[in-house]
């Protein structure tokens, strides 16, 4: 059986189904792959063969000049069986089946999947799909999503998998549209028909360019398999997983999505805890993990400190901070006093910190910078919470961004409240220098409460044998 490492660094590629017509998705493919540069070979196959944007379309894969590595299928599910067949006389070392149309459709499509694991049982021969774009590369530059983009193949460190036909696809170029959020693999699982959460978590354990992993999934489909290859992964870097199948409507969905049968919810969050894998409950609070994780130091402890000009907004934190494990810091003396130097009343400088009215007598950036210091320095606060304005504009919190990178010794998120544009662009500046920051602060309890659950998972985990 060839390894999925041999399959993600696949350097020549076919597509089965390749078509003349600019907008057919086989057409696509081959552009998207010119305008990537991907240094392999590559070739069509359809039965009239031809050519499109400089790329030869041979009839049958037989006649391809090439040995070949990875074969992408966008063929109706009737003809995939033969199709793979053909693959594994010409010595293919992985396919990709990107039709859908198989066990979540019904009796004829699952015989038309039980063909093809016949076939890949008897020579070793690696799948994804069905129901899938495929993987991505970013590294070399592969893909076999239609619906990637150049932009979206950017080398990063954030390996995705996700158990759905297009949504790898649709997140890859959504992360894409960030700056500093860029994938280094990504692997779409669909009906997982061989590949499946085990292989992905343990290709992505190894893989020196992924520094955290993200996986979306509706079913797991070997219990014991997964929770080995989510302790080894989490071991050497952070697994954040999004569930799909929740409710019993949910459960319903999956089956006619990917044939899976969802697994109780119950016994996952056991497991998932055992394992020291982070459940995310949805889209938005993994891109907001997903850059606290990549651009954030892991806190020491779980205590942190709110700066705010909004009561109300702080008290929301604080009990959205004690519904996660957190609790609220207590300062050191020396930090009391340098508080004291910008906040005139000693009720607004204990925890949560209220700047105003006192940053309309220091100004705001000297006030600010003077608590970010103070809190920086103290060893009570492992996190830091600040609830802010973007009427400023951005080039006021230069100064605190370059303090930040500078001690870079625990976790601090920004929230901004203001002009939905001037939101947007000091938003941006933000997450362009790297920093974290969220339209509303709850999220941010809930990032620093996900990286202090993995720093405490990984410092009681006995090493790996």
């Amino acid at each position: 059986m060839y390894s999925l490492s041999e399959i993600m660094a696949s350097k020549n590629l076919v597509v089965i189904g390749a078509s003349r017509n600019p907008t057919k998705p086989g057409a696509m493919l081959l552009e998207i792959l010119r305008q990537t540069g991907f240094q392999g070979n590559i070739a069509g196959v359809n039965p009239q063969g031809g050519d499109i944007y400089g790329v030869d379309i041979f009839t049958t894969i037989n006649d391809v000049p090439f040995d070949i590595d990875l074969a992408v299928m966008i063929i109706p599910p009737g003809a995939i069986p033969a199709a793979t067949e053909a693959c594994a006389r010409k010595g293919v070392k992985g396919i990709v089946i990107s039709s859908e149309g198989f066990s979540e459709s019904g009796a004829e499509g699952r015989i038309y999947q039980e063909e093809i694991i016949k076939i890949l049982r008897s020579t070793g021969m690696r799948a994804f799909g069905p129901n899938t774009l495929g993987i991505i590369n970013t590294e070399t530059g592969l893909t076999t999503s239609y619906f990637a983009s150049a932009r979206a193949l950017r080398p990063g460190s954030i390996g995705f998998a996700a158990q759905s036909g297009i949504f790898v696809g649709a997140f890859m170029r959504y992360l894409s549209s960030f700056e500093h959020l860029r994938i280094s693999k990504g692997m779409g699982l669909g009906n997982k028909i061989d590949v499946d959460e085990s292989d992905a978590l343990n290709y992505f354990s190894d893989d020196e360019q992924t520094q955290i992993i993200g996986m979306y999934l509706e079913d797991i489909r070997d219990g014991r398999k997964f929770l080995e290859a989510a302790r080894r992964a989490v071991y050497k870097k952070p697994v954040l997983l999004m569930k799909g199948g929740r409710t019993a409507a949910g459960s319903d969905a999956i089956a006619t999505h990917t044939a899976s049968l969802a697994v109780n919810d119950k016994v996952l969050d056991g497991a998932l805890c055992q394992s020291g894998v982070l459940k995310i409950g949805e889209i938005e609070e993994i891109l907001a993990a997903l850059m606290g994780f990549q651009w954030m130091p892991l806190p020491q402890g779980g205590r942190i400190a709110i700066v705010t000009y909004s009561g109300a907004q702080a008290i929301m934190c604080i009990d959205k901070a004690i519904d996660n494990g957190l609790g609220l810091a207590r300062f050191q003396d020396e930090t009391r006093k340098m508080l004291s130097e910008v906040i005139s009343h000693d009720y607004k400088s204990k925890n949560p910190i209220d700047i105003f009215p006192d940053m309309m007598v220091h100004g705001f950036e000297k006030t600010m910078t003077r608590i970010l210091k103070a809190l920086l320095m103290d060893d009570g606060v492992h996190g830091v919470i600040f609830i802010s304005f973007a009427l400023f504009g951005s080039d006021i919190y230069r100064p605190m961004v370059e303090m930040i990178h500078e001690y870079h010794t625990k976790p601090v998120f920004f929230s901004l409240l203001g002009d939905r544009e001037e939101v947007q662009a000091t938003g941006d500046f933000f997450l362009n220098h790297k920093i974290p920051y969220y339209l509303f602060p709850e999220m941010g309890i809930r990032v620093m409460a996900h990286m202090w659950r993995y720093a405490k998972f990984i410092s009681r985990m006995p090493p790996l044998r």
